[in-house]
């Protein structure tokens, strides 16, 4: 027989569960707003790194899908609050794709000489010279954090990689390990269900992609839904050794999936997908 858990909050993926390319993906905004209605607490976990979470808000918005931006929590926004405790007043060199200085606030930028190296999304900053100088700053003793380990997102035009897919290589070149603190890392599940006052078991991830946030999530006991959109592929869950809590084919299957009313929130988690 199936455990039951009580389901108290959703954290929502947002590229591909959402939007794609800042688009809506059909009926994401009356879903999300019924689930809203039924009184469920929620956030938003995202590894975008190319804006802010006031701009993230401001996009989302845009689409009919009404968010907060304090209910934003961007690898960049977790990174930021590492950094400072971690090594408090160095100076970060941060190499990443868009201006997001508004979510780092209390870090002292220099990209000149750098105590620490912050590595964000990745894009047309990610030249070899500049990895190559990452790779130089590691064999220094320089640390490096990466705000996250994805290795896709998913546009219209289809999938381009990203962080994660150059973090090995660093790794290798540089001779020494990488700090991860965005998905699929630990840390940014815990920190998002605390910031919804919730313990991890209280609280359904909803994911386009099946290690970094759904798996990744239900490693920490959250309860893990994938969703077919965005950057899900077949051949990605077929060859799993490991399933998902729930299989949905959109975000608008999300509301039936918690129970008819919605807010009953008590969700059956099996060791099958469905």
């Amino acid at each position: 027989m199936p455990d039951r858990v009580r389901i108290r909050g959703v954290l929502y993926d947002i590229d591909g569960v959402l939007v794609t390319s800042w688009r809506e993906i059909a009926g994401a905004a009356a879903a999300v707003r019924r689930i809203r209605e039924s009184g469920l607490r929620r956030a938003f976990l995202t590894n975008t790194t190319s804006r802010t979470c006031a701009e993230i808000a401001e996009r989302l918005c845009g689409t009919g899908i009404e968010v907060e931006p304090a209910e934003i929590v961007t690898a960049a926004r977790l990174t930021a609050e590492f950094v400072r405790g971690r090594y408090p007043g160095a100076a970060v060199w941060v190499l990443n794709h868009g201006d997001i200085d508004a979510d780092l606030a209390g870090l002292r930028l220099d990209e000149e000489r750098p105590d620490v190296v912050v590595i964000g999304g990745a894009g047309a900053e990610f030249t070899h010279a500049a990895l190559s100088r990452v790779a130089e700053l590691m064999l220094d003793g320089v640390p490096v954090v990466a705000m996250h380990s994805g290795l896709t997102w998913a546009t219209a035009d289809g999938l381009r990689i990203d962080a994660g897919a150059y973090l090995p290589g660093l790794e290798a070149a540089g001779n020494a390990r990488i700090e991860v603190v965005g998905k699929p890392a630990a840390p940014g599940f815990r920190t998002a269900a605390g910031l919804m006052r919730l313990e991890p078991a209280e609280v359904v991830m909803i994911g386009d992609d099946l290690y970094s946030d759904v798996l990744a999530a239900q490693d920490v006991g959250l309860t893990g839904v994938l969703v077919r959109t965005g950057k899900f592929r077949p051949g990605v869950l077929a060859s799993a050794d490991r399933a998902p809590d729930h299989v949905i084919d959109s975000v608008v299957d999300l509301p039936e999936l918690l129970g008819g009313s919605v807010g009953a929130g008590e969700l059956a988690v099996t060791d099958e997908s469905e």
